[in-house]
């Protein structure tokens, strides 16, 4: 039996030994349990599927394997990410244009808060104006970031993905690196992809920050790590179709984790669970990467977080 044809299907495949040993996966299976075929072989099937709904057993007769384990995938995944893109695009879409109503008040509001200050003689309550206007110029802020992601359409280019690694890797070295470890997993192998670079770059950025940010906030984490990692994928279900090829730009690190309260909406707008956090970054990079048919996933337990852009490798 030749097994490279279970890798033209969409279901995930593992061949056990009679000591439920893997022997063979197919390229699904690397893709569902987020392992290379080499990583997975020899691992404790029992135990790799252990609570994984609907897995077919098919004992084999005759054949080098003794078991042949099938996990299908589910077909409302490409409906529920439909959905949830949709979901996600009209609450963008909401607080966009609440921000464009912002706007001329809060320019309003910081105008007369000069004009005040410069009738006070008192340094005292020139104070209070100053708050004024900085915080006035702080929301003004949030609202351009709001508004300016689709002021512009994509510039589609050709480029190394690792050249936008090596751009994150240096920047978060220059601000975190005394703090975690930061680690490269490249595969060289990675052909190159047609994408805007300036918005890939700045949704990797946006979700490396933020695992950073995770770990440097949690001094408890004992070796904390941050890992880029590139493979290229294959059967990739996304927001509105299924690919055969993606990119898959993993950022993974050993922090404490998604709270369980975040987890169904992490990427809604203004949505943070950092004190100091304005619950836009991981909101602009999933936009970026449905912007070019992709998205961001994630999978998430204490000690292990790994966030997936997801860019495809065929034309839309």
């Amino acid at each position: 039996m030749d097994p490279s044809g279970f890798d033209l299907l969409k279901t995930a495949v593992l061949l056990l030994d009679e000591d439920l040993r893997v022997r063979h996966a197919n390229t699904a299976a690397e893709e569902y349990f987020g392992l290379s075929r080499r990583q997975l072989e020899g691992m404790d099937g029992a135990g790799l599927i252990g609570g994984v709904p609907s897995v077919v057993k098919v004992p084999l007769r005759g054949a080098p394997w003794a078991w042949l384990y099938e996990i299908p995938v589910r077909a409302t995944l490409l409906d529920d990410r439909q959905h949830a893109h949709a979901d996600q695009a009209a609450q963008r879409e909401s607080l966009r244009n609440l921000a464009h109503e912002i706007r001329n008040p809060l320019s309003g509001l910081r105008a007369a808060a000069q004009l005040l200050e410069a009738e006070l003689d008192d340094p005292g309550l020139r104070d209070y104006t100053g708050v004024i206007i900085a915080e006035a110029d702080r929301l003004v802020e949030l609202v351009e970031r709001l508004v300016s992601s689709q002021r512009h359409g994509l510039e589609i280019r050709c480029f190394n993905i690792h050249e936008v690694c090596e751009r994150v890797h240096t920047l978060l070295d220059a601000e975190y690196g005394r703090r975690i470890e930061i680690v490269r997993d490249y595969d060289a192998s990675v052909p190159e992809v047609r994408a805007d670079f300036s918005r890939v770059l700045q949704a990797l950025l946006n979700v490396a920050r933020n695992a950073a940010q995770a770990l440097t906030e949690n001094p408890g984490i004992p070796s904390p790590r941050l890992v880029l990692r590139t493979r290229v994928g294959h059967q990739l279900v996304l927001p509105r179709r299924q690919v055969r090829m993606g990119l898959v730009l993993s950022v993974i690190d050993n922090g404490p984790g998604v709270p369980e309260a975040l987890r169904d909406k992490i990427f809604h707008p203004l949505l943070t669970g950092r004190a100091q956090g304005t619950g836009l970054g991981l909101s602009l990079a999933q936009e970026f990467m449905q912007q070019h048919g992709g998205l961001v996933e994630f999978d998430s337990r204490p000690g292990h977080t790994e966030f997936r852009l997801i860019l495809p490798m065929e034309p839309l």
